[in-house]
């Protein structure tokens, strides 16, 4: 079946090559030209979803978002994720701390820890650390080296693969291809010793072109014991064999350390919020991702792009981690503090993809079928609950051995077609079909070497979609997309925590669908708009459930729980007012007005199934989905005079719920409501002298005490508070 799809994939590509090269005598030559970067911080009026066709990539009748960032929207320096997604309805956004070294996102009910529902890409491939053994997104890069976000809902699934949440793919800037040479350097500076560097460099020569970027940041954060120091580099080079055939070389690498202040009780917050009970606990992952791409056009109709990546590094963090009402202090026993958790991960995970579009006419109508494979051959070493030093600093040492030590494999092939067929000139259909065959294995050890671990699983499974788009005008279109998702099992779910877990043997992926329909398009330059309804179903969700054995041994079981489903409405205005009140200048683009709404309702509850809660089995029917507001709204006002734009954002978040079992209140603060928030920013940027930029902005206005999530493991347990007011100033230079 494997070399069945890479047949095939083959045998399509030259088929619609010879295609091409027999009728290259009725067709005019043709040839693209290298695109040519064009930066301007004057980007109120862009496009918020993707095009029919972009890229190797079909999105027609598919939820699509996109964003152009730029400094007069949001805190590029620092990674806001709260002003740089902000004209995305319907994303949950967690704040982990204010140093900007994770991005947490999260849609539709799922789990936005770190992105882990999430198919997140970086130029069209992977960054999470294990696609299917544990994708949490370690890997963050700078806002300042990112062009555009591009992000799409639950049909993404047949495109890239497993999620639930959708796919959100960060496009990096690339090099001025008008020049040999171009600078670009941006120094910020803030409060709580907040600092940023951020250098690129890019250009052009002949058939050579590059962009490479460095940044640099620090500061102590908010809270007490929360400092950080991150770096990220990034290099992309490039080399046109032709006008039609280019290779590029990537490379990505991320490190941060960062102490973690830990969680607080509900007591504890409202004393003092910035309060800290964990003075040595550290986190510090470093993620190093080459990637090769290489594109071919075979003709102005067929595109083949083949891209190969690896992804390696580290997860490591040293913690005490007991609830924040048991402090950490001197053990009068020891003469010393306790001992620290030890946590390493190693990961090592390589990938192929290869896509194919090809655009033809039928019945005198452009048609385009976008189809592709993938390779995926992962392994994830993972030591856990190592013994660890008495010590204060960043030390990963071990006094005793690690109690948990497994390895981790996982192989992926994968195969998917889909195809925009255009009925009439206004009405298309695109459905279709992905096919993945997933083969997992686990060994080692748990509980200090005494309790052997072996698992296998190998399944396969289709998965099948469509999407309709009707063009009401030129400008507006209605679209809708039905379509299967999936989530497989994480190595943690099939992980046995100590001798009295069980594992389901028959344990299955988390499978569903997720149904779109909108409304979306722009009238001139003054309103543009995307409105939609969605409803997902997310079968089979992995939790415990407490049994009993043989002589009446209670144990626990791990299983599928049961079914959730998200239904509610997505909708995004954008309204220049400056294109009615001043009409002679907002022609010219010199001066503009504009407001933007991004409001979303999420009914998100279980249908069915049970699940642990102190030793007794709790049904879920009728409960919030973990995690999940019900509503969010977000408002900016942006004002551009000539080269001077700034923009007034207000965030609204409702409450929520932090775990399954709806916990109202727990004393140690790990589990219980998250209470409704608000939040106004401000960001300005002004360009002068032609090569020079002042960018600034106040975070958290009016001080708001606030917090987005609990959480009873890493980096808590407890409240994790949101930072309150802080400010920044950014002076940029381009060349």
């Amino acid at each position: 079946m494997r070399r069945l799809f890479c047949a095939a994939f083959v045998l399509t590509v030259s088929f619609i090559h010879a295609q091409n090269r027999q009728s290259a005598a009725d067709t005019v030559n043709g040839r693209d030209l290298d695109s040519i970067i064009v930066s301007s911080s004057m980007r109120l009026n862009h496009t918020p979803y993707l095009k029919a066709v972009e890229g190797m990539n079909v999105y027609a009748g598919k939820k699509t978002n996109s964003v152009i960032l730029d400094p007069a929207k949001a805190n590029l320096a620092a990674n806001v994720s709260r002003q740089l997604f902000s004209q995305i309805p319907g994303l949950t956004l967690w704040d982990m701390s204010g140093s900007g070294t994770q991005i947490n996102l999260g849609t539709r009910g799922t789990d936005a820890h770190r992105s882990i529902e999430m198919n997140m890409r970086q130029n069209g491939y992977n960054i999470n650390s294990d696609v299917f053994g544990y994708p949490e997104a370690h890997y963050t890069p700078p806002m300042q080296g990112v062009q555009k976000v591009e992000l799409v809902r639950g049909s993404a699934a047949l495109q890239f693969g497993p999620q639930f949440g959708g796919m959100l793919n960060y496009q990096m800037k690339e090099g001025d291809s008008t020049k040999p040479f171009s600078l670009e350097t941006e120094q910020t500076a803030g409060s709580f010793n907040f600092f940023n560097s951020f250098t690129s460099i890019g250009g052009r020569s002949g058939k050579w072109s590059y962009y490479a970027y460095y940044d640099k940041r620090h500061g102590d954060g908010w809270r007490k014991n929360a400092a950080f120091s991150y770096h990220a580099y990034y290099v992309n080079v490039r080399y046109a064999f032709s006008n039609k055939s280019s290779l590029a070389l990537q490379f990505s690498r991320m490190d941060y350390r960062e102490q973690i202040a830990g969680g607080l009780t509900d007591e504890q917050f409202h004393q003092d919020p910035r309060a800290s009970g964990r003075s040595r606990n550290f986190f510090s992952p470093f993620i190093n991702i080459p990637a090769l791409l290489f594109h071919h056009q075979f003709s102005t109709a067929t595109k083949l792009q083949v891209t190969s990546h690896y992804l390696g590094g580290e997860r490591n963090s040293v913690q005490f981690l007991n609830p924040p009402n048991i402090p950490d202090t001197v053990n009068t026993q020891l003469g010393t503090y306790n001992p620290r958790q030890v946590d390493r991960d190693y990961y090592s995970g390589f990938t192929t993809e290869a896509r194919l579009l090809h655009q033809y006419r039928l019945k005198g109508l452009s048609n385009t079928l976008s189809t592709g494979v993938r390779f995926f051959d992962q392994t994830t070493k993972r030591r856990q609950k190592g013994v660890g030093t008495t010590g204060s600093d960043f030390d990963l040492s071990l006094v005793k051995p690690y109690g948990t030590d497994l390895r981790l494999h996982s192989t992926n092939y994968a195969a998917f077609a889909e195809n925009i067929f255009q009925l009439t000139k206004v009405f298309s259909i695109t459905p279709g079909v992905r096919y993945e065959m997933i083969d997992t294995k686990m060994e080692g050890v748990i509980n200090n070497a005494s309790v052997p671990v072996s698992y296998k699983s190998n399944r396969s499974f289709p998965l099948f979609g469509t999407g309709l788009q009707y063009s009401l005008t030129k400008a507006t279109e209605l679209y809708g997309n039905a379509s299967q998702a999936y989530r497989p099992f994480l190595y943690a779910n099939v992980t046995p925590a100590d001798r009295i877990d069980v594992v389901d043997p028959n344990l299955k992926d988390s499978k569903g669908y997720d149904i779109d329909l909108g409304y979306r398009g722009q009238v001139k330059d003054i309103l543009k708009f995307d409105v939609n309804g969605f409803y997902l179903f997310y079968g089979n969700r992995v939790g415990q459930l407490t049994l009993k054995g043989q002589n009446d041994k209670t144990y626990l079981y791990t299983t599928n729980i049961g079914d959730a489903v998200s239904k509610g409405v997505e909708a995004y205005i954008s309204f220049s007012f400056a294109r009615l009140i001043l009409p002679e200048y907002s022609a010219s683009r010199l001066y503009r007005l504009r407001l933007f709404n991004a409001l979303s309702y999420t009914h998100a509850r279980y249908l069915n199934g049970s699940i642990n809660k102190g030793g007794i089995n709790t049904p879920l029917k009728g409960n919030w989905v973990e995690g999940t507001p019900e509503w969010t709204n977000r408002t900016g006002l942006a004002w551009q005079q000539k080269t001077f734009v700034t923009q007034l954002t207000f965030t609204y978040v409702g409450k929520s719920y932090s775990d399954a079992n709806n916990t109202v209140f727990n004393p140690n603060g790990a589990t219980g409501i998250v209470p409704a928030y608000h939040l106004w920013d401000l960001s300005v940027n002004w360009r002068f002298l032609k090569n020079y930029s002042l960018s600034g902005g106040i975070n958290n206005i009016a001080n708001a005490k606030y917090f987005t999530r609990r959480i009873n493991m890493y980096p808590g347990p407890g409240i994790l508070p949101g930072d309150g007011r802080s400010f920044y100033v950014s002076l940029g230079l381009k060349l």
